[in-house]
């Protein structure tokens, strides 16, 4: 893979901006970073330039929550004409008490996910990925199933459940928030996280030969703003905890460095999914085995699901206007 241009989103604080500090340590030629505000993506921009001493960051306004931003930013990566070769999709929260549905009708805790898969496909789209790309976006360990106060949604009950055994709605119904979702801020974020893991299988076998996605959980970093929505017993609880036990937190620069070391994986893993060892919370990376990661049939009714939601496929591009997804024409 080049080394020329990587691109960040949610880079104005903690993992984000740690990841695009990195990039620029370690020789990058460009990085563009991504805020909901262009101010405070320029002041972030400006304080990385000065704490590195390289003039490298390009600031960019995203919001992902809207897909008439996406559909800016991706006119201005159209407008450069420049190959990214290395894609963060890093932006992303931790739910709180209450739910909260974006206007764009999505649960606030995917919808970063649409966002990413909205801006990854019309990348795709205006061929704005190097043939060697690699993309990460950010999962998290809760999805493994395995972790206190986590749990999340059997898709396969639910389907069967609420809509005949199709999982394609299933999933559509925890993108949205649906009313027959029973809103739990934990599982809400598990949910959001699993998906994520399956998008990133799914989409792996519709990359180009030579690119390849992963979902990479960043581990426990408690330092940065993820949580400020999360609820009492996470932020007032579970943290503190974790804090107290050696081996068990790291910094966000630590934990962004998971992203940049799958960004050198190979194709041969393309589309897994990787975090800490099973039960741990940092340490060493790694490919996860756990079954539910690796059900296709859960994968790809996430994958149409998200499509679904976004407005935008793989084989089928769209144009993004404004707040509602119309047209099929070709960016």
């Amino acid at each position: 893979m080049n080394h020329s241009l990587a691109l960040v989103t949610g880079a104005t604080s903690g993992l984000g901006q740690a990841a695009a500090r990195t990039l620029a340590e370690e020789g990058w030629a460009e990085i563009i970073i991504t805020g909901r505000s262009l101010a405070k993506v320029q002041e972030t921009a400006a304080q990385l330039a000065a704490q590195t001493k390289r003039q490298v960051f390009t600031p960019l306004e995203l919001d992902l929550d809207k897909p008439s931003s996406v559909q800016f930013a991706l006119a201005e990566l159209i407008k450069r004409g420049q190959r990214i070769d290395f894609l963060l999709l890093n932006a992303g929260m931790v739910p709180g008490k209450t739910q909260v549905v974006t206007a764009a009708g999505v649960e606030a805790a995917e919808a970063p996910l649409i966002g990413h898969h909205q801006l990854a496909v019309g990348l795709l789209h205006a061929n704005l990925l190097s043939p060697e790309a690699r993309i990460v976006i950010a999962g998290a360990e809760p999805a493994r199933g395995d972790v206190p106060m986590f749990s999340f949604t059997d898709v396969a009950a639910f389907a069967a459940e609420h809509h005949n055994g199709n999982r394609i709605s299933a999933v559509e119904d925890l993108l949205r928030g649906a009313p027959n979702v029973k809103y739990m801020a934990n599982r809400a974020y598990a949910d959001a996280k699993l998906i994520i893991a399956w998008w990133a299988a799914a989409l792996a076998r519709r990359l180009p030969s030579g690119m390849a996605v992963y979902a990479v959980s960043p581990g426990s970093a408690p330092d940065t703003q993820a949580s400020r929505n999360a609820g009492a017993a996470l932020k007032y609880l579970l943290i503190p905890l974790v804090r107290l036990v050696p081996g068990m937190t790291q910094t966000p620069e630590t934990a962004a460095r998971r992203y940049l070391q799958a960004s050198n994986f190979g194709t041969d893993v393309s589309g897994q999914f990787f975090a800490s060892a099973p039960k741990k919370l940092t340490g060493p990376i790694e490919a996860m085995r756990h079954p539910h990661f690796h059900d296709r049939t859960n994968q790809e009714a996430a994958w149409q699901a998200v499509v679904n939601v976004a407005g935008v496929d793989v084989s089928s591009p769209v144009i993004l206007q404004n707040s509602e997804m119309i047209g099929s024409q070709r960016l």
